[in-house]
Parts: structure tokens; sequence; C-alpha cells
């Protein structure tokens, strides 16, 4: 941590520079009181950022231009300098140019998180098809982060104040969901979620829900095996080791607000996940990447290639990105305060009460 107050340096992405990025940046950290949570540090360049700032009426962004860490300023929003040159920009518009400034500004914050120079990330919506290139060939940012990190596995994990939906698969057609949904996926998941509550949520006895893949949850077998085949074992498995319960049936679990008796819910698609996620979520949704070493948020939308440049863009989600990056940073920094050496407090209690009792001895 920074020695300022011990304040979590956040690091945020443009995303792609056509798109809101930038728009939701500039509004979310021209609130001066955002410094007295954090050390902004935005990957972009700040030609880019002024481009944006015309857009918005009464912007009251100051910030502080830095090329190194060792330059960072506690008290402003720093820029550090992605790229030198002179950049196109074309609000609204799909283009190669939006995607390849978009790679450039996570692939430096990316490397910053791993080094330690950043406490956390928050990611600005990219466009999955334009960033396509060799150096990213992923469905979005979630395998991407997954592949950087090196890490086996991770959980695309919507949270918002009433609900938390972890999903089996991401961004998999339809047609290729049924062929992912696995005893190991599903009982990896389940680990990964069980300790993010844990560890990034404060929950210490987490209860989760998993949903059926297919309608009624399967019907006894009768629309579907998987549910008995595969994911009452994985759930009998995962009994072992955490409160897991299910599987259940995904409209009646939703309608009857069954969600709001669990710290989670684990979804096995996309949509079964989403679409009550994005109607029933309270406050403002966040995508967060559970199972990293590091700390990423998003907001949970997309690019909005619609409004951009216009100023009209909505940055509550973005906002509430940010805080839940911190919020994780500092749940996390809890979690290891009290799991920090137990055995060392243990034998130095003992070793008290052995000396308290041979002064007794000596005494008599």
């Amino acid at each position: 941590m920074s020695n300022e107050t011990q304040k979590p340096i956040i690091g945020f992405t443009c995303g792609d520079i056509n798109g809101i990025g930038l728009e939701l940046i500039i509004k979310s950290l021209m609130d001066q009181r955002i410094l007295d949570f954090c050390v902004p540090v935005v990957f972009a360049n700040n030609k880019c950022l002024n481009f944006y700032r015309k857009s918005i009426p009464d912007s009251n962004f100051n910030c502080t231009n830095i090329n190194q860490f060792s330059r960072l300023n506690p008290k402003q929003v720093n820029i550090f300098t992605v790229w030198e040159e002179e950049v196109t920009i074309t609000p609204g518009e799909l283009n190669e140019t939006g995607g390849k400034y978009a790679l450039k500004s996570l692939e430096e914050a990316t490397k910053a998180l791993q080094e330690g120079h950043i406490h956390g990330l928050v990611t600005a919506p990219i466009h999955k098809k334009n960033i396509q290139s060799e150096q990213f060939q992923y469905s979005g940012h979630t395998p991407y982060f997954k592949a950087f990190f090196n890490v086996k596995d991770v959980v695309m994990f919507m949270v918002a104040e009433n609900m938390r939906v972890g999903l089996v698969t991401e961004h998999v057609t339809v047609e290729e969901v049924a062929k992912h949904i696995t005893k190991e996926s599903i009982l990896s998941k389940l680990q990964i979620m069980h300790q993010s509550l844990q560890k990034d949520f404060g929950i210490d006895k987490p209860k989760i829900a998993v949903l059926g893949l297919n309608p009624h949850a399967g019907d006894e077998g009768l629309i579907g095996k998987e549910e008995i085949e595969i994911i009452k074992p994985a759930i009998k498995e995962a009994k072992n080791k955490s409160l897991v319960f299910g599987p259940y049936s995904a409209d009646a679990f939703f309608a009857r607000g069954m969600y709001e008796k669990f710290d989670a819910v684990l979804a096995m698609y996309h949509d079964q996940g989403l679409i009550p996620f994005k109607s029933l979520a309270i406050g403002e949704g966040v995508n967060y990447t559970a199972g990293l070493p590091s700390v990423r948020t998003s907001p949970d939308h997309g690019t909005a290639f619609d409004i951009a440049g216009k100023g009209k863009a909505d940055h509550t989600s973005f906002l509430a990105a940010t805080f839940e990056c911190i919020d994780i940073i500092n749940h996390r920094m809890g979690h290891a305060d009290r799991n920090r050496n137990p055995l060392r407090k243990i034998s130095a209690r003992m070793l008290a009460n052995a000396v308290d009792e041979r002064i007794e001895e000596n005494e008599g």
C-alpha cells in the first residue's frame, strides 16, 4: 500500500477508445472525494482523455501525467502514458484503432498489476471483435486474465447489493454449453466461489445454490440427464467442504426469491445467470473475476457505441466497480491479517502460560 493513509492504488484501462470507457473514467474520477479512498492510475494517453473531456459539461478533471510509478502522485488522478503518438478517435465507430489501443492499455495495466505497482484493476469495456489479434485471442477479459496469470480456473462472478451469480460457462454458444458442463468444472467453480466469498467478501461460512441445466432441473431425468449424472454428484462431493445446495430449477428459484437465502448462486450458462441478475439486482452490478491472485472488476455493460462521445454515458456501474475493487482489496487484507501465522500466536500463548507456571513453581 502507499505510504499515505494506506490507500490502495487502483488502475483503470481505457477500453475501446471509440466507446464510452474514457467518458466513464472521467465522470467517475472527476469527483475529488474518490481520492480519499484510492490512488487512481489511468492507463491511456492525456490527449485521448482531453478529447472526451470536451463532451462532458462542467468536467473538473485534474490529473498528473506520469511514465513511471516512482512519480505517482497520491493526491491526484495519475495518467500513465501508454502511447505518445497521435490517435484518431471516432466515437461510435467499430474499427481497428479502437481495438489496438484498448489492447495497449490492457497489456500495460495487467503488467503493472502483476508486478505490484497497482493493487487492483478496473477494466473499461472492450469490443470482443476488434480487439482480436495475435496477442489477444480470447472471448473476453475473463479468459485473458486467466491465461495471463496462468491460473487453472477462474469464475466470472457478477456481484450486487442483494445477489452474487457465478457462471460455469461464459461466452459459449448455447449449442456448446452442455459439452462444458462436467463434474470437474462445477467442482472447480464452487471451490473458487467458496474461497472468494470468504477471502474477498468476508463471509465465513458461505451458502451457495447451484442451478440445474435443463428446464425444471431435468424433472428427475425426464428432460435431460445432466442433473442426475453430473450436477447432483458434483454437489454431493462439494458438500464435504462447503455449504452447497441444489440443483434448483432456475425459473422458480429466481421467481420465488430463493436467491435471497444464499450468499451466491452458480448458474450453468451466461443468460441463465445474467438475465435474472440484471433484472433483479439491487444497485449497480459489477463483474468480478474470482480466482485470480490480483483483484479485477468491471462494469456490467459494453462499449455502448450508440452514445459514445455524446456525454450521455451513465457512470454508476463503473463507479460501483471501482468501489467494489477497493472493498475486495480491503477484505483480502483483513482476511490475511486474521489468518496470519496462527501457529505463532498459539505458540506464544502456550509459552506465556508455561512461563507463568514455572514462576509459580519457583515461588512455591
